[in-house]
């Protein structure tokens, strides 16, 4: 049975969610049990020193608006591994739980709850896939996105990715995260209605190549576009034919009184390098030191950095496919995982233990701190037990997880709560903030938080993750009964 017009989010989960959500329905024990699940993931992408939350709008969205229609409930009957008192109570599902997440935008590092999830175990069971799908996925692109502007070194960076992303939503919500990583617009022009990115283009070379000659080319699109008269210049030749039309145009326009708010060229293949660095010269030469130059083609960090260092004359980058894919590394890894049982009001800690050191999870309810110096710069992250009380205003002992002979002293420094409740009860607990502020948030820490030595794209400072000595504790008490329970042979 085929149900074409089937677009609720709420079906976008994994079928073992609700073969396991319809056994915790079905079983008396289980029906009714709060559980608490953590997202987190283990690595930062290309090897870098931080990642960047993006995504947590679009799940509180979700959330806050879950549900399940009649064609929903019709097609998983028609499964045939569902029982009806468990689709009944689909049919009037809604999420009662509550989320606490770091606030979007935030800078993360590995191995820390970005969020974390409290409900019924059916309703926490459900909505694990989604909540992946955009963590995992705006949060890549906007680290991406990130890495992207610091090697622009300034220069306005725009999302030219559409045509190359895996898709429409990849495209409009990878354009949001774009945003969130610094880029200054997009060519998208549904992700400029729907989240208010500037938007921006030039032309394609179907456009020279239409008209009869491309000096004509060049004129039309100036007669149309006076005040944003982009050129691009590379369909034929670049230096023998480009420039010189462009130029020409330029000339005619002076001549004629227009005053172009924005003007210049883009060159979109061939050796970037090289031919900034001589299309620069003569538009100079010209007289025309303002008009922009702004390339595109396959660019990334790598290729950024590469021109730049060659003293590319770049103004502006336009930037596709290695940004909306994440070309280098388009996987962020994060994952959903149990870490509480509620009996009786009382939390209950719960580990996964693996022969694969990071792949053991860090058990329980916890709260998230950022450790600062003097100076305001952020040491260490730090996970303690819910509730527990965090001094370092004199002397502050904590324990590095990694070297676990060490015991850490802090003296003088601030802790700042990383996260805070963004839905309880099932209701949102904040209002939807604007892109801008989400995207001012991540330049702020970057700017006054975060060390320069984790930003470095080569061998970057590794951020601490601290353990109070109370959580770390805890842990280890639970990994050991759990190595007196294994027999071994």
């Amino acid at each position: 049975m085929r149900f074409p017009n089937a677009n609720n989010p709420a079906m976008m989960m994994d079928l073992y969610e609700l073969t396991m959500a319809n056994g915790y329905f079905l079983d008396e024990g289980c029906r009714g049990q709060r559980v608490a699940f953590d997202v987190f993931f283990r690595r930062n992408p290309d090897g870098g020193g931080f990642s960047i939350f993006a995504g947590l709008e679009q799940i509180v969205d979700y959330l806050v608006n879950l549900h399940f229609d009649a064609d929903d409930i019709a097609y998983l009957r028609s499964l045939g591994q569902f029982d009806d008192r468990f689709l009944d109570y689909l049919g009037a599902f809604r999420f009662h739980g509550d989320v606490v997440a770091f606030p979007e935008g935030s800078i993360i590092y590995p191995g820390e709850p970005v969020i974390t999830v409290m409900a019924d175990i059916v309703e926490a069971q459900i909505i694990e896939t989604e909540i992946l799908a955009q963590f995992n996925h705006q949060s890549l692109i906007a680290t991406k996105a990130q890495r992207i502007v610091r090697a622009a070194d300034g220069r306005a960076v725009s999302d030219f990715g559409a045509r190359r992303a895996h898709g429409n939503d990849a495209a409009v919500y990878g354009a949001r995260a774009c945003a969130i990583g610094g880029v200054a617009g997009t060519a998208t022009v549904l992700a400029g209605q729907k989240f208010g990115i500037p938007v921006s283009g030039t032309m394609a070379h179907s456009w020279v190549m239409l008209f009869g000659d491309e000096l004509t080319a060049f004129r039309r699109f100036a007669a149309r576009y006076p005040h944003n008269c982009i050129l691009l210049v590379d369909t034929y030749d670049v230096l023998g034919s480009g420039m010189p039309n462009a130029i020409r145009v330029f000339r005619e326009m002076r001549e004629q009184g227009i005053e172009s708010r924005s003007y210049g060229i883009r060159i979109d293949s061939g050796d970037l390098a090289y031919l900034t660095k001589s299309a620069r010269a003569m538009l100079d030469e010209a007289g025309f030191t303002d008009a922009k130059i702004i390339i595109s083609n396959s660019l990334d960090e790598v290729t950024i950095s590469s021109i730049l260092s060659q003293g590319g004359a770049v103004s502006a980058f336009g930037v596709g496919e290695r940004m909306i894919t994440a070309r280098s590394e388009p996987v962020f890894g994060g994952v959903y995982k149990l870490c509480a049982v509620e009996h009786d009001g009382v939390w209950e800690p719960r580990i996964k233990i693996s022969d694969t050191v990071e792949k053991t999870t860090n058990p329980g309810l916890k709260d998230v701190y950022r450790l600062y110096n003097e100076k305001g710069l952020a040491v260490a992250d730090l996970i303690t037990i819910a509730g527990e009380e965090v001094d370092c205003s004199t002397t502050y002992r904590c324990k590095d997880p990694i070297r676990p002979w060490k015991t850490i002293t802090l003296d003088n420094h601030s802790a700042k709560k990383l996260r805070q409740t963004v839905i309880k009860d099932g209701r949102r607990c904040f209002e939807p903030e604007e892109l801008s502020e989400i995207a001012a948030r991540v330049k702020r820490q970057l700017r006054e938080e975060i060390w320069e030595e984790e930003q470095r794209f080569s061998n970057p400072h590794w951020h601490y993750l601290d353990m109070s000595l109370a959580y770390y504790d805890m842990k280890m008490k639970m990994l050991g009964e759990s190595a007196r329970k294994e027999a071994r042979p």
